[in-house]
């Protein structure tokens, strides 16, 4: 029976292999010709083999690069921008009271304005106005290009996080850091080319904000739970108790060349191969990976500068990756959505600014020391803003309490560093409420075109035939930002 089923298996043809076996091979021949990437074609299926060899290989962009390299620090459940780097001092006015113009509709009820908790303050020589929560950052005002016209399309997090993420709020598409790696590979073959760090768990929408969908699986994220500090935990089964590394070489060579067979059988199916690559990154990690995620070999007076806690030492991990040619590290707040306050802010957001304000500042600093913040592009922010005014009590969501924020795409703040922006610049701006952006208004799409545009690529030629269409992170959308491009 099991010969027999063999026997049937060895006969089932994907659609591959019957254009490969049909016609003396010419419908392999087409195909080899539509496989290309970055909207162009691969002139034969011996180029197409040559570019699987390894996909994680450097790769030039399309012109000179600013950038070279991301970090993407993720405020999942999103910040309040009026809270944090976007005052609005017009809300004293009327706190307490209705605005003069209407509320605009966001997920829930709104009512009466609502002031910051917090104080503002002007740093460095741009005068940069950042909240008191953030006050280490502010200390890094002149680094910092803050953009207060953002602008998404719905006010829910699902729709939103995959927008910001993947450029597309609805279907599934590449992540930002797929796309990326897809398009610039890495310098560090022992180490995944994108890694996501989320402490205790995932956030919501979990693996599809970085996953890699159709582009091919090597691109994909890494995720590591950076609630832990030893290294078998941080990565599920890196080190091998059973063997030595040669040993494991020898078994890996073995398991690559029955693989490789069984490759060549189905064409190079791409989940097959994704899987085969997985298997030879994962044995190299075990030379990089231990040095990378071991914080004692930092000096002490740098694991001082960073904070001994959760966010301390997964931003301080995200530096040491990019220093070892990591291309896309992105930093999650936490499991969950940490940011997403709809009662109790003013505790909860100067709580959560707490745990990451000296580190964000000490990322940038540390970045700026080691000549790396030139070529390293930091971006801040989460999928949206809050509302200026006071959420209203809703049935078992905020336990009648009236003291935090609705969800607000129609305004809110993100800020980029390093990586050839303009430092010490505010671009935009909301209304005087800070419920609108009105002036130089950048939608999630722009700012996807720009971050590409620092990292060398034109984004509407960086692109995937999938399905018989050119896909790329900015769909049919996105302009640049050259204003902010230093």
């Amino acid at each position: 029976m099991k010969h027999h089923q063999e026997k049937i298996e060895d006969l089932l043809l994907t659609r591959r292999e019957l254009l490969c076996r049909s016609g003396t091979g010419f419908g392999a021949l087409g195909l080899a010709w539509i496989l290309g990437g970055d909207g162009m074609l691969l002139k034969s299926a011996e180029a197409a083999d040559a570019a699987r060899l390894n996909p994680l290989a450097p790769k030039a962009p399309h012109f000179p690069a600013r950038a070279k390299q991301v970090i993407h620090l993720f405020m999942n459940g999103g910040p309040s921008h009026v809270d944090t780097f976007d005052p609005k001092p017009a809300l004293e006015k009327y706190a307490g009271k209705n605005l003069p113009v209407e509320n605009l509709r966001t997920e829930r009820k709104t009512g009466a304005a609502f002031p910051s908790p917090y104080n503002f303050k002007r740093h460095g020589e741009s005068g940069i106005e950042v909240s008191e929560i953030f006050s280490h950052v502010g200390n890094c005002a002149d680094d910092l290009c803050v953009i207060r016209s953002m602008h998404a399309d719905v006010p829910n997090h699902e729709p939103s996080l995959m927008l910001m993420n993947c450029g597309e709020a609805r279907l599934i598409r590449p992540s930002m850091g797929s796309w990326i790696t897809y398009g610039l590979g890495s310098e560090n073959q022992n180490l995944p080319g994108f890694i996501a760090m989320c402490p205790g768990g995932y956030p919501i929408q979990e693996t599809q904000n970085w996953q890699s969908a159709f582009l091919p699986g090597a691109y994909q994220g890494t995720y590591i739970d950076t609630r832990h500090t030893e290294l078998e935990k941080l990565i599920e089964f890196i080190e091998n108790d059973s063997q030595a590394l040669p040993e494991q070489r020898r078994q890996l060579d073995l398991l690559q060349a029955l693989n490789q067979r069984h490759l060549e059988k189905r064409w190079r199916e791409a989940q097959l191969e994704a899987r085969i690559q997985s298997y030879e990154l994962a044995y190299r990690m075990q030379i990089d990976a231990s040095d990378a995620f071991d914080l004692s070999r930092e000096p002490e007076y740098v694991r001082k500068q960073y904070g001994d806690s959760v966010q301390g030492r997964q931003i301080l991990i995200a530096r040491r990756l990019i220093e070892r040619g990591v291309r896309f590290v992105q930093v999650w707040h936490g499991a969950g959505q940490p940011w997403d306050n709809h009662d109790d802010l003013a505790v909860n957001h100067r709580k959560l600014a707490g745990e990451c304000d000296r580190a964000i500042a000490a990322l940038l600093r540390d970045l700026k020391q080691r000549g790396l913040l030139s070529s390293t592009l930091v971006i801040w922010g989460g999928e949206f803003g809050r509302t200026p005014t006071v959420e209203l009590p809703q049935p078992g969501a905020n336990a009648g309490k009236v003291n935090g924020r609705d969800h607000n795409h129609y305004g809110f703040t993100v800020w980029l560093a390093g990586g050839g922006v303009k430092g010490g610049l505010v671009h935009g701006a909301t209304d005087e409420f800070g419920f609108r952006a009105v002036e130089d208004k950048v939608h999630v799409h722009d700012l996807h075109a720009t971050i590409l545009k620092l990292l060398g690529f034109d984004h509407e030629r960086l692109t995937y035939r999938y399905a018989g269409r050119d896909f790329r992170l900015t769909d049919v959308h996105g302009r640049v930002i050259e204003e902010i491009i230093a």
